[in-house]
This record gives structure tokens, C-alpha cells and sequence, in this order.
């Protein structure tokens, strides 16, 4: 599903192909909370409680020790923007240019807790949308590096893992997904016992 999208043309916004001056210049488009599971297994069930179907990859990282969750109840303000937005201008740019542009511009990668996070808390996202999730990949079994994708292809929500290397080839519309910050939540009691403590990127 992902690969037949990425041939495509993404549709997108208009406003997606002006480029900004900083992170500043773009709106919150969406606050999550992580931090409300004691454990990526405990994350995974909700997912599939809820409905949400978890691609091979995506269920592969989700299960890797390097797949850790906050410890702790905290907001994480999310802005989406693409590549153009960036200024970039080539049908295509590596990921490492879109990570280091965005960095430029003060956004911050997400942790990987909010691929997963994302989808069970935005039931309503409209078909034929797939948002990446800018994370540090996570290695596969087999050593390849993935990266998560928030789509409805149209066949129901699901979590989906995509190419993570950093030479990879981005669409110019293609939708990220970056963090512009991250805020204890009103709760800060601990969730049960987890892997390793949150560390923002």
C-alpha cells in the first residue's frame, strides 16, 4: 500500500508548497500525549483493540528493545509540513536533508512512542492520508532501519513501517510529522515499569 502511494503524486494542500522562515511560521496541528502505557506491548494491544492494523515492520520495531515508551504522562505539540515547505524544490529529497532542514528551522524529531500514540488518538484521519512520522529509525531484525507511517489507505487506520535510511527518497508533497515540543501532562504519575526513562531527541 505504502509503495503504491509513494509512486503516486501525493495530493496536497496548496499551503504545503510554501516554504517557511521557521518552525515558528507553522501552526500546532495536532497535541498527543505519550507516556500512557507501561510498555510497547501494552501499546500494541490497544492498537489492536482498537482496530488499527500494524503492518509487518511496524509490528517488527514495536517489538525491539530499542522501542521504548515515556515513563512518564507528557504532551508532545506536533506540526505537519512537507519537504516543499522546507524549501525544498526537487521532486525528491533524501531524508537526512529533510531531517537536518527541519532541525535548521528548531522542530525536533519525534520519539518513536509517537507513531503508534498518533494513531490510536486521530481516529478521523481521512482516507488516502499518510503522514511520516520523523523519528530516529529503529533497526529491524535483520538490520534494516524503519521508520513509521500514519496512514488510511483506505482499506481502515493503520500503522505502517517505511525505508529509514537516510538516502532514501522523499516525495516533495509528502506529509511529515515533527515535534515542536514536549510538556509533562497534568499527570506525572509513573506508568508501571518500563524499558528506559523518556529522553527527547
Amino acid at each position: 500500500m505504502l509503495q503504491n502511494h509513494l509512486k503516486l503524486k501525493p495530493r496536497s494542500d496548496p499551503a504545503s508548497q510554501q516554504p517557511i522562515k521557521s518552525g515558528r511560521d507553522v501552526a500546532t496541528w495536532k497535541t498527543i500525549t505519550i507516556g500512557t502505557f507501561a510498555d510497547s506491548l501494552a501499546l500494541r494491544n490497544e492498537l489492536v483493540s482498537k482496530g488499527c492494523n500494524v503492518g509487518g515492520q511496524a509490528a517488527e520495531i514495536l517489538a525491539r528493545p530499542t522501542f521504548i515508551v515515556s515513563s512518564r504522562k507528557t504532551n508532545v505539540e506536533l506540526v505537519d509540513l512537507s519537504p516543499a515547505q522546507l524549501g525544498f524544490a526537487s521532486d525528491t529529497v533524501s531524508l537526512a536533508r529533510v531531517y537536518a532542514r527541519a532541525q535548521q528551522f528548531g522542530l525536533e524529531l519525534a520519539v518513536a512512542e509517537v507513531g503508534p500514540q498518533l494513531r490510536i488518538q486521530y481516529f478521523d484521519q481521512p482516507v488516502g492520508e499518510f503522514l511520516i512520522i520523523a523519528m530516529a529509525p529503529i533497526k529491524t531484525w535483520s538490520g534494516e532501519p524503519i521508520i513509521l507511517n500514519v496512514a488510511n489507505g483506505g482499506a481502515g487506520l493503520i500503522l505502517i513501517g517505511q525505508d529509514g535510511r537516510s538516502e532514501a527518497e522523499i516525495p516533495l508533497t509528502s506529509r511529515f510529522i515533527f515535534a515542536r515540543s514536549y510538556q509533562p501532562a497534568a499527570s506525572t504519575e509513573v506508568i508501571g515499569s518500563v524499558a528506559g526513562a523518556f529522553l527527547p531527541p
